[in-house]
C-alpha cells in the first residue's frame, strides 16, 4: 500500500531531502554511491547514515552492494514524495481504501476538495522490458529505472485524459505528480462484473465513445471489458496509458483490437453478434 499522507507529513526534511536527491540522481545513476549523495544532500555522515536506516525500514530507499554499494529510491520512497507534493499544494488531504489493482497500477479513493481517486501507475520489473518494447513513449535504449517508466505512464495518461475530457466519457483528469494522477470518482463497476439487463444500449454508448476518442485523434491501444465502467447505460472508459494517435503507422490494427475485444465480449456474454466492420465504420465515420 502506498504510504499514507499522515507518515509524509510526519516526515523529516531532511527525509525529504535524501528522497528528492535520489530521485534526481537516479537519472545518471541506478544505484547512487553514497559520497555522491552525501554531496548532494549536504549532511553529515551521521544524519545521513540516520535518515537512511529510517528510509530503508519505511521501505522507502533500498540499498545493494552489487554490482557497486549504492542506494535506490523505490515505490514507497517514490510514493512519499509524489503524495508530499500534492498534499502540501491540497490536492490531497486523506488516502482511502483500495479500489483496484492492475497489471501496473494501484487505484485507492482518497479526499482532496471532495471525494477523488489516485492511480498510482507501478511498472514493475517484471513488465518493463515489454513496456519499452510496446509503448512509443519509452525510450529504446539507456537507463530508466522503474519509477521514470511509471512517471512517463502517467504523464501519458494523464495526457489523454486532458485531451478527451469532458467530450468523450473518461474520468476528469485533477493533477499528476511523478507517478500519480488525480482524477473525479465515478460511480459504476467494471464491464467485466457486472450483469447488464440491456447491454445493446451499452454496447453502442462504449463505440460512440470510442468515436468520440478517434475524432480527438487517438485510440485507447488496451481497451476490453476490463478498461469500461458502467453504472446503469451510462459508461466512462478508463486506463489510458497505452493510447497513440490516429496517424500512429499501427493505428488502424490497434483500433480494429480494440473495437473486436469489446464485440467479442459481448457476444460471449450476451450473444449479440455485431459485425466488425459495422462497429468500425460507427467509430471513424
Amino acid at each position: 500500500m502506498p504510504v499514507s499522507p499522515e507518515r509524509v507529513r510526519a516526515l523529516h526534511k531532511y527525509d525529504l531531502r535524501v528522497l528528492m536527491s535520489l530521485e534526481r540522481l537516479m537519472q545518471r545513476y541506478e544505484w547512487v554511491p553514497l559520497d555522491v549523495l552525501k554531496a548532494s544532500t549536504k549532511l553529515s555522515d551521521s544524519e545521513l547514515e540516520y535518515r537512511l536506516q529510517n528510509l530503508i525500514e519505511w521501505n522507502m530507499v533500498r540499498y545493494d552492494a552489487v554490482p557497486y554499494p549504492g542506494y535506490a529510491l523505490i515505490f514507497g520512497g517514490y510514493d512519499a514524495v509524489a503524495l508530499h507534493t500534492l498534499t502540501k499544494k491540497g490536492t490531497v488531504t486523506a488516502l482511502g481504501s483500495l479500489l483496484g489493482v492492475g497489471k501496473e497500477s494501484e487505484v485507492y479513493e482518497a479526499l482532496g476538495l471532495g471525494p477523488v481517486v489516485l492511480k498510482f501507475h507501478h511498472v514493475g520489473q517484471q513488465s518493463f522490458q515489454a513496456v519499452r518494447k510496446e509503448r512509443g513513449y519509452m525510450p529504446e535504449a539507456g537507463h530508466c529505472p522503474w519509477i521514470f517508466a511509471s512517471a512517463r505512464s502517467a504523464e501519458q495518461e494523464f495526457a489523454a485524459l486532458q485531451r478527451l475530457s469532458p467530450e468523450v466519457s473518461v474520468p476528469l483528469p485533477i493533477d499528476r505528480s511523478r507517478h500519480v494522477v488525480v482524477m473525479s470518482q465515478i460511480p459504476g463497476v467494471n464491464l467485466n462484473r457486472c450483469t447488464l439487463d440491456k447491454p445493446r444500449p451499452v454496447l453502442d454508448e462504449i463505440l460512440e465513445n470510442v468515436g468520440r476518442a478517434y475524432a480527438k485523434g487517438i485510440i485507447h491501444g488496451d481497451l476490453s471489458e476490463y478498461n469500461v465502467m458502467v453504472d446503469e447505460s451510462q459508461v466512462w472508459l478508463i486506463d489510458w496509458p497505452q493510447w497513440i494517435e490516429t496517424d500512429h503507422p499501427n493505428a488502424d490494427v490497434i483500433l480494429r483490437r480494440d473495437i473486436e475485444n469489446v464485440l467479442r465480449f459481448f457476444r460471449r456474454k450476451y450473444r449479440i453478434d455485431y459485425p466488425t466492420e459495422e462497429a468500425v465504420g460507427v467509430v471513424v465515420r
